[in-house]
């Protein structure tokens, strides 16, 4: 048996932490001194704490790993397998979104060693105005908070794209989303996920074309909030005035294109002069 002490000095975790995961479950000693309330760990205990440490340096939540914890054994195995490619998947996404942010926070140095404002990349954002076609869209309108937007795109337009192969519907464009809330409200956006087709039948509607002021983005989505800025900076600056919701139409498929860097997105404000 070992004492508290030498538990944790062996498995480098404070005994105030051992006391608390005695409280919440995850690991009990093995034995409490019934006259003096002395806590002692057995050797195979030892394993446990180190898969503890282990799962934690994952970033596996304390829920998590006592849920892994109460696996039945024959189901451990393949349980853990699964959940750690799930853990692996979540932190490459992470790692993705910081490289991002690294390479932006690299291209602010460099503007500023030029002698630039950080905020001078929005002069580089081109707008044209552009005249659209009208098209028939068969789309689907949902009110998603900030939290579904990532999941909703797939979903929605995964849905969109089945109705499409099981109606035999012809693709006429890539997928495009519309924004019709009239301001931003992180509990719930009304957005409408739309595929231009040929053919008109139940779930479609008519889109009109018209005068456009419109944007290209090549770079990760993040970067959208700033074409967004420019596009409303440069309506107001050249007398034109917003007619209809703003929308976006991806020429690339995120799921098939390896860096951010290769995503390529057209935004769209339709307008008419003042």
């Amino acid at each position: 048996m070992l004492s508290i002490g030498e538990f944790s000095k062996i498995c480098r975790v404070s005994t105030k932490t051992l006391r608390y995961y005695d409280e919440i479950g995850l690991i009990h000693p093995d034995q409490i001194h019934p006259e003096n309330g002395y806590r002692y760990y057995s050797i195979a205990q030892l394993k446990r704490m180190l898969l503890i440490q282990r799962l934690k340096s994952y970033y596996f939540s304390l829920d998590e790993i006592k849920e892994v914890l109460a696996w039945e054994a024959d189901q451990a195995e393949e349980q853990l397998r699964f959940r750690l490619q799930s853990k692996r998947g979540e932190i490459e996404e992470k790692i993705r979104a910081y490289a991002s942010v690294l390479e932006q926070m690299n291209s602010d140095i460099g503007s500023l060693e030029q002698g630039l404002s950080v905020m001078s990349f929005l002069d580089r954002i081109e707008v044209e105005l552009v005249e659209t076609r009208p098209q028939k869209l068969l789309s689907l309108r949902r009110n998603l908070n900030s939290e579904e937007y990532a999941t909703g795109y797939g979903m929605y337009f995964a849905k969109l794209y089945e109705r499409i192969a099981t109606g035999k519907l012809t693709v006429q464009g890539t997928p495009m989303t519309i924004y019709h809330s009239p301001d931003y409200n992180p509990a719930g956006n009304d957005t409408e996920f739309a595929i231009p087709i040929k053919e008109g039948v139940k779930g479609t509607r008519n889109f009109p074309g018209g005068l456009c002021a419109k944007s290209v983005l090549t770079g990760a989505y993040q970067e959208l909030t700033s074409v967004y800025a420019r596009l409303r900076e440069w309506v107001e600056r050249e007398g034109y005035e917003l007619t209809d919701a703003p929308y976006e139409i991806y020429l690339t498929d995120p799921f098939n294109t390896a860096e951010d860097a290769g995503l390529v997105t057209e935004v769209y404000f339709p307008v008419k002069k003042k």
